[in-house]
């Protein structure tokens, strides 16, 4: 990497860091270091709370930062026929534990899944978590469905906690499906 690269890189990093601070995100909370999660370049990473980090697919070598920037799980939503290599073991090699909810796409953006989402979440105990999958778009689906379970009506409340968290094309997915709830 050129040296031009490195300092846009680290520019950009410091950028993130601050407004993550500014958006009341602990960026130095103990034991989990974010900036080399961001500094990993995960595919559209970003964080969206003191203990979660979400993005799209990481590579074996991205997992390898994650781990020792203090990440304990990884959730991922990728079906195993989208994946090259396995995940799981990958994950646990690096002595983290794997959670696999597998969402193939539109059809799998339901309520039920939202639901083993959010439980899967919970049982984390707010312990630091790497959740993916290929962009970020199916996490933000459903966290905006789970969303508009806990507070029917809000609709746009939802989707902007969705968007937050990853959501882009399955947004008119996500809107009828909210639209259907009330």
């Amino acid at each position: 990497m050129n040296v031009r690269l490195k300092l846009w890189v680290g520019g950009l990093a410091s950028i993130i860091l601050c407004a993550c601070a500014g958006a009341g995100v602990d960026v130095h909370k103990e034991g989990l270091n974010h900036e080399s999660i961001i500094q990993a370049g995960i595919k559209k990473g970003r964080l969206v709370d003191e203990v979660t980090y979400v993005s799209g697919q990481p590579s074996p070598e991205q997992l390898q930062v994650a781990a020792a920037a203090g990440i304990k799980h990884v959730i991922n939503l990728r079906p195993k026929a989208e994946l090259k290599w396995d995940e799981a073991e990958a994950v646990a090699a690096l002595g983290m534990q794997y959670h696999f909810i597998p969402v193939a796409g539109a059809a799998d953006v339901n309520t039920s899944n939202a639901a083993r989402l959010q439980l899967a979440i919970q049982g984390l105990r707010g312990e630091p978590v790497l959740l993916h999958c290929a962009s970020g778009n199916r996490v933000g689906a459903l966290v905006a469905l789970q969303a508009g379970l806990d507070q029917p009506g809000e609709v746009e409340a939802a989707i902007a906690k969705g968007r937050r968290w990853g959501l882009t094309r399955l947004e008119a997915v996500v809107r009828q499906q909210l639209m259907a709830l009330d």
